[in-house]
């Protein structure tokens, strides 16, 4: 969720509902630095009284030092690393959903931030996938050696790093997960609608859901599972005016975090998410994705008609990238070779700048 989860769409996700809203992933590497790209993502909003943060490492060192910055310079009350990132630019260096092939290194990193995190009371949770591809499955070992190391909990995205977004999640990963460890499980993947989480619990015992693409556009996705979680009635879809409503909302905050031009330079790529299934007209929509003002911002969206009912074709349809699933993933040389990690050079695998 690079370039998404910034304080401004944190905070308008807040809004809706409960739950922890995690900033985008930021580097290890970058914090210990000090690259100023890495520490200007550490911006939180005001109201962001639980400050969670994902960072991405592949050295025990770094991410001791990292997590040891967060904790006494930032307030972070929780953290989450990322083993799960399947774009190749991570997968090369052995980061993301290549590291748990590293069994070793995996619970040297695992422990390292445990370690860092204990003098300040942090919780230190794992993201992952089901493996690098089907053949080369982790999530069971990684299960074990985040207990091991002290986790609180483990997040599982039921594909593999091959799968990339294709295709369709595999919640029976994260019930075997569920069996296997004895701390809590949080499930990935394919989490649309409220029903989808509810359903994912059911399935697989897991004790919560973690949300990527699916509030792409719909924030208020946290706001109906917040009331199906807490066994009320489902509430009724948005109308093309109440989504106008939360795109100005929207805008307005990423131009009070950014500045007012920065600002809806950014919101521009959010505009076909919030708008897919509605009758908005091409002309239209192409004028919302060259927006630079709120007060043009104002104008455009005043032309929607109000009254639109929400796209009922478009619930439980994915949302962002998905793509097609890959026949080769791009890791170190000899990577396969050996699951330790622990006796390979890591200078060059750390990445120093954060972001998409």
């Amino acid at each position: 969720m690079a370039g998404i989860t910034n304080a401004a769409y944190r905070r308008l996700c807040a809004e809706q509902g409960a739950g922890l809203y995690v900033c985008e992933m930021i580097t290890s590497r970058g914090i210990v630095e000090g690259d100023q790209k890495s520490l200007d993502m550490l911006t939180f909003d005001e109201r962001e009284t639980v400050r969670s943060v994902q960072l991405y490492g592949v050295d025990p060192v770094y991410i001791g030092r990292a997590v040891e910055i967060l904790c006494d310079a930032y307030g972070v009350a929780h953290i989450d690393l990322n083993f799960g990132c399947p774009v190749p630019k991570v997968t090369r260096k052995g980061g993301g959903a290549a590291l748990p092939w590293k069994r070793n290194l995996l619970g040297a990193i695992l422990r390292s931030a445990v370690r860092a995190a204990e003098p300040y009371g942090i919780p230190v949770t794992m993201k992952t996938r089901i493996g690098i591809d089907l053949s080369h499955q982790t999530y069971l070992d990684a299960g074990r050696i985040a207990e091991e190391s002290g986790a609180a909990a483990i997040g599982l995205h039921g594909r593999t790093a091959a799968q990339a977004y294709s295709g369709q999640a595999d919640w029976s990963a994260i019930s075997s997960l569920v069996s296997q460890v004895s701390i809590p499980v949080l499930g990935n993947g394919d989490i649309w609608e409220a029903g989808d989480a509810l359903r994912m619990v059911a399935e697989t015992g897991c004790a919560g859901v973690i949300v990527g693409r699916g509030c792409l556009g719909r924030p208020w996705l946290f706001r109906d599972l917040a009331v199906a979680f807490g066994g009320g009635e489902a509430l009724n879809l948005p109308t093309l005016g109440e989504v106008a409503v939360v795109m100005r909302r929207h805008g307005e905050l990423l131009a009070d975090l950014m500045g007012e031009q920065r600002g809806l330079r950014d919101f521009r790529k959010h505009v076909p998410w919030y708008l897919k299934g509605f009758p908005a007209g091409g002309e239209l929509r192409a004028a919302l994705g060259m927006v630079d003002s709120l007060a043009r911002l104002d104008e455009l969206l005043a032309e929607l008609d109000p009254t639109v009912p929400f796209p009922v074709a478009e619930l439980g349809a994915p949302r962002g990238r998905q793509g097609s699933p890959r026949d080769h993933i791009v890791l170190p040389q000899g990577w396969l070779d050996d699951t330790d990690g622990l006796t390979a050079d890591l200078a060059d695998a750390e990445i120093g700048v954060s972001g998409g």
